[in-house]
């Protein structure tokens, strides 16, 4: 089946390319997205859409009343931010700022939603109120989790929210879900190892840091293979060692960090348990002393069965039900839209994007969001304000 994109929206394909290049050259990342936020509200603000400024800082949110009578009210989301990667696409649209660059996407995103903003603002054909939710800080910042606690829903109350992600790996134009977790949870740790340094030539007169922090870091490994239920999913993984400054001293301090992966709260707590008790316990097994930081990110993006099974009766609609897979594999990722979907029910899909340019995934140096993209996007979100506020 040829996607259903609505003629408008195919007639706005043009302008939403263009906007997408426009914010793909001028990145911008975490709570400094100023000069996005001015962009995202100026055409807002052409479109007829009622803005609102301020929240997260550089948060956008634009509200359309339908011309019909209705009680309802649901909230689009678009994550606006860039990453800190150099840009290495040699494209007429990189980015123009220095270690800083679209390569999640985000761009693509906002740009569906503006198209979407577009065309609704003008027709109206739906009855209560549609939130649009331009967020900043998605990546490793937790923005959703800011403008959550900064009175979100409060100020612009939903009966649900969704979100939407391209998905380089899964066919182009193809959607994927699932009900309950389909993100993970992500947190963070910091264990720092302290002893009694000393000469590399004489490690008997003092502790060596160094070869704890190696035992623990395979110790660590064991909590998912030896104390996480098989049945379960989880990931432990170390990602920086720090120690040493020269060939012939034992460092009196090693600092080790990593992330941690689950799905559920149990899983979590034993985990944090696990790292607290398997560090002290080793540290004390080479006469050092362990401190653990253990930072609880981003909890598992978890979509509600009837707002599922909306997002997947609209995007059967506008690719046909056999490119949408409602029991796609959980993803290991993490992704802050979770705090919206903590206080709200909502769903969150994936849209495929096709091998990715020159087979580069998202977060790479090479990736660029796929322009082929955004009708499908933006008629998406359409046909769930359609749906939803049917009236």
């Amino acid at each position: 089946m040829t996607p259903a994109i609505p003629p408008a929206i195919a007639a706005l394909t043009g302008d939403m390319k263009a906007w997408r290049h426009h914010l793909h050259a001028h990145p911008e990342t975490a709570f400094e997205e100023h000069a996005t936020a001015d962009f995202i509200a100026g055409l807002l603000d052409d479109f007829g859409v009622e803005v609102h400024r301020g929240l997260a800082g550089t948060g956008v949110v634009g509200v359309i009343a339908g011309k019909r009578t209705g009680n309802r009210a649901i909230g689009l989301r678009a994550d606006i931010d860039a990453l800190h990667v150099t840009e290495a696409t040699g494209l007429p649209h990189a980015s123009v700022h220095a270690g800083r660059m679209h390569a999640c996407g985000h761009d693509g995103h906002t740009a569906m939603l503006l198209g979407a903003a577009k065309h609704l603002a003008a027709t109206r054909d739906f009855a209560g109120r549609l939130i649009l939710i331009f967020q900043p800080a998605e990546e490793n910042e937790g923005g959703g989790k800011v403008m959550v606690e900064e009175g979100l829903f409060d100020r612009f109350p939903v009966d649900a929210v969704y979100g939407m992600h391209n998905w380089p790996g899964l066919e182009e134009g193809h959607f994927a879900l699932r009900t309950g977790p389909i993100m993970a949870g992500y947190d963070v740790f910091e264990i720092t190892l302290t002893g009694k340094g000393g000469h590399a030539a004489m490690p008997h007169l003092g502790t060596d840091q160094l070869v704890a922090a190696g035992h623990l870091m395979t110790a660590l490994q064991s909590i998912v293979a030896r104390s996480v239920n098989p049945t379960e999913a989880a990931v432990v993984s170390v990602t920086q060692m720090h120690g040493g400054d020269t060939w012939n001293v034992l460092p009196a301090s090693v600092v080790l960090r990593g992330t941690v992966r689950t799905f559920t709260k149990a899983v979590q707590d034993l985990i944090e348990t696990r790292i607290t008790e398997l560090s002290r316990s080793i540290a004390q097994g080479f006469g050092a002393e362990a401190a653990i930081h253990y930072e609880r990110r981003y909890p598992a993006t978890v979509n509600s069965p009837e707002e599922a099974a909306v997002a997947a009766r609209v995007a059967s609609a506008v690719v046909g039900a056999d490119k949408v897979d409602t029991n796609c594999p959980q993803t290991m990722g993490a992704e802050d839209f979770a705090f919206m979907l903590g206080v709200k029910p909502g769903a969150y899909v994936q849209l495929g994007a096709g091998p990715g340019r020159g087979g580069c995934m998202l977060h790479n140096p090479g990736y660029d969001f796929n322009d082929a993209l955004l009708g499908v996007g933006a008629s998406y979100w359409v046909g769930l304000v359609h749906d939803q506020l049917a009236g």
